[in-house]
């Protein structure tokens, strides 16, 4: 399930669709083994999954 626009010609890395990582702040691309579940993805990496979700400073 390759990302193609209507020509057939992948996007730019720059085009893909962004996120802010609920965990570390940064922000990252879309990835193809993400593609079926993009909608829930909220972490970057496994080590900021385990990390969870930081609290916004009060």
């Amino acid at each position: 399930m390759a990302r193609r626009n209507a020509n057939g010609i992948q996007p730019a890395k720059g085009d893909l669709p962004r996120r802010i990582c609920a965990a570390c702040g940064l922000d990252f691309a879309w990835r193809r083994k993400w593609a079926r579940d993009w909608a829930n993805v909220r972490f970057c990496s496994d080590r900021c999954r385990r990390a969870g979700a930081r609290t916004p400073p009060a």
